[in-house]
């Protein structure tokens, strides 16, 4: 039986908006009243929809990573906001430049360096991580355990409401930078399609909205989790310890946590007003035909399971916005299979006319472009701050493995349990289900194998920064300044 023909696609100039920390639901095209999102919502409704997009991991560096290879952090090595993308693994960047692609970065890569040749033509105003280093804190998970996190429970419950931080000062720059590029491209066009990375800080905390933002989002509309309540909430052993060490207290408060979530629609409606201002100015441009993809490089809890930020691979963190629009992709369409963000490297250089080289036959992702498989699983993986061993991921079909090196599996059942409240793992009548899927899981990799070389290079970085007393005495990074700013940094108790 022969296998079905491949569309022939039409190479185009490719743009690709991402955010940081953008909830897969939180956006009016995935049916979101609070959301405002006119802009991400008009990709949707010009082309597809994605109902079921997942990070490979669900950090910023690992996830970057993954989109930048196309394989995971076990496959790679970036396993953490440390061991980052430093361009060594061949990227779909390095793929398409050596083709005679053009491929700009405009904004927030979370690399390890500019210095690095990561593969882009040209990296414009690039926010990589902090001095080479990154938060080296994470890394203590490895050795003799990680430390409580310091100022971040009071980064969400004290610093969400009207004001302003330097990333959306940084959002605005990137803005401006990628219409410059983008009017540069239109006075002197190239001969070959280009691709032009548009990466964005927010909605990353602190969530601190301008006034004229936060009096269009409406308080009565922010609904809350259905399970971030003691007694509703997961208490595995892996979320108890991940909530000790982000510091989580007690989310007893639905009026603070309705403030705190109305504050973060608030910077995904920022979000929404760079990327509608770039498409604004499309509108002026001749540029010809164009391929926008919009999504997100994880997501965010906010208060789910008694979670803030990510850090783990409940739905809320692992699962993704995903729109795209453009030649060859029909008008209005819903995408309901399980994509993920090592299909991006396929994808990006099919939709520039570059095949893919020998090396990239054993890539585990697919052309977003083609026709997708109808039984495909999703696979995920988490080895950073908050864990004291591995976290992998199994979705097929309706249920959902999570794997557990130090703990006990769970199993859930997304089609009836969407909010992740009844672990099955336990039920005789799972038991099949549950052998089935651990035995799938590890025909990808082997968990304990993973974990142990994730270990095993954190503790060999713990070294090479002076040991873990130097790391403590470093203090623990509160969040990524972008170029030209000062870092903060909490001293480590």
């Amino acid at each position: 039986m022969s296998e079905t023909p491949l569309a022939q696609i039409k190479p185009t100039n490719t743009i690709v908006f991402i955010a940081d920390n953008h909830a897969y639901a939180a956006a009016g095209c995935y049916g979101d009243k609070a959301a405002l999102t006119p802009a991400i919502d008009s990709i949707a409704r010009r082309g597809k929809r994605f109902t079921n997009a997942y990070c490979a991991s669900p950090l910023c560096c690992p996830s970057r990573a993954a989109i930048a290879t196309g394989r995971f952090p076990h496959e790679t090595g970036y396993f953490d906001n440390v061991l980052v993308y430093d361009g060594e693994v061949t990227s779909w960047m390095h793929r398409a430049r050596a083709e005679g692609r053009r491929v700009v970065s405009v904004g927030k890569l979370h690399f390890r360096s500019g210095e690095d040749d990561n593969g882009f033509s040209e990296e414009r105003i690039p926010m990589h991580i902090l001095n080479k280093r990154g938060g080296t804190a994470m890394l203590l998970r490895a050795v003799e355990g990680e430390l409580p996190a310091v100022g971040q429970w009071e980064l969400y419950t004290e610093q969400s409401g009207i004001g302003s931080t330097v990333y959306q000062q940084y959002d605005r720059d990137i803005t401006n930078n990628a219409i410059t590029w983008l009017r540069e491209q239109a006075a002197s066009p190239s001969q070959q399609p280009w691709i032009l990375f548009v990466s964005y800080a927010s909605p990353h905390p602190p969530f601190l909205v301008p006034p004229h933002i936060d009096a269009q989002i409406k308080l009565e509309d922010i609904t809350l989790p259905a399970n971030y309540l003691p007694g509703q909430r997961s208490e595995h052993p892996s979320t108890v310890h991940l909530r000790h060490i982000m510091g989580t207290r007690e989310i007893q408060d639905g009026d603070l946590l309705r403030r705190i979530r109305k504050a973060y629609y608030g910077l995904v409606a920022h979000v929404d007003n760079q990327i509608g201002e770039v498409l604004g100015e499309l509108e002026s441009l001749d540029l010809g035909d164009l391929r926008l993809i919009y999504t997100s490089d994880h997501g965010e809890m906010l208060g789910a399971q008694g979670l803030f930020g990510k850090s783990c691979v409940y739905e809320g963190a692992i699962k993704v916005p995903l729109v795209m629009c453009g030649p060859d992709i029909e008008p209005g369409t819903e995408e309901d299979r399980l994509v993920s963000h090592v299909d991006f490297f396929p994808t990006l250089l099919e939709s520039v006319g570059v095949p893919l080289a020998d090396a990239d036959a054993d890539l585990p992702g697919s052309s977003l472009l083609q026709d997708l498989p109808p039984d495909r699983p999703m696979f995920a993986e988490y080895h950073a701050t908050g864990t004291t061993g591995g976290s992998f991921v199994l979705h097929q079909g309706k249920y959902k493995l999570i794997l557990h090196v130090d703990y006990a599996p769970q199993l859930f059942d997304l089609e009836n349990d969407p909010d992740e409240m009844k672990d099955l793992s336990g039920l005789p009548v799972h038991r099949d289900v549950l052998a089935a899927m651990i035995e799938h899981l590890k025909q990808i990799c082997d968990p304990v194998t993973v974990d142990l070389a994730a270990k095993a290079a954190q503790s060999a970085k713990v070294e090479q920064f002076g040991g873990r007393k130097a790391l403590i005495e470093e203090g623990a990074l509160v969040f990524t300044p972008p170029p030209g700013k000062a870092a903060e940094v909490r001293k480590m108790e």
